[in-house]
């Protein structure tokens, strides 16, 4: 079986601890006054989602996950869950709104999203970093009130809402970045 040794730790690695999958979130390196340096590592569970801190010595190793990761598009909701599917095959695969997580507010239709799959099941989904959505529904603006570092909550197409600036008007097209939620600038309708 594939290990990765320490010293390949980083941000983003899937590993596998007890037959299980977990992905690094946080690593940061640790060299005391004596004795060998430590990887303090903050690992997610990639079945339950839930984070556990662990520290290992130089020289240490884990063994690879046994995941899948590949582009799927995100095609609808049925009842409870999301319906992805994969981009070069068709296959479709259905994920829990608590494998998708906080996420799903910045799902649109044909969003092309990376799909975690361990044992042929999906596990989670990863947005892109930013996407383009439409303001459904905001207040109107108040003239003279044009100031970028002035706030107001707006609604998107999908139902989130972000605190955007008081120039933004419905029907406007705004890049959000999905790991925050943040407004990042207003844009043109995308191809």
């Amino acid at each position: 079986m594939a290990s990765y040794s320490t010293n390949e730790f980083r941000k983003g690695l899937k590993v596998q601890i007890d037959g299980t999958p977990f992905q690094i979130i946080e690593m940061n390196f640790r060299k005391p006054g004596k004795g060998a340096a430590l990887y303090e590592c903050k690992l997610k569970n990639l079945i339950r989602g839930t984070v556990t801190d662990k520290t290992y010595r130089a020289g240490q190793s884990l063994e690879v996950a046994d995941v899948d990761e590949f582009t799927a598009q995100y095609l609808y909701r049925q009842g409870e869950g999301f319906v992805f599917m994969k981009n070069d095959d068709y296959e479709q695969y259905e994920l829990t709104p608590e494998q998708v997580g906080d996420e799903s507010r910045f799902l649109k239709e044909g969003l092309n999203c990376q799909l975690i799959v361990y044992n042929n099941n999906p596990i989670a989904v990863t947005l892109p970093n930013h996407v383009v959505l439409q303001v459904e529904y905001c207040e109107p603006t108040v003239k003279g009130n044009t100031a970028t570092n002035v706030q107001k909550p707006v609604k998107l197409e999908t139902g989130a809402e972000i605190g955007a600036p008081a120039f933004i008007n419905i029907g406007d097209w705004l890049r959000v970045d999905t790991r925050t939620g943040d407004y990042i600038e207003r844009t043109k309708e995308p191809e």
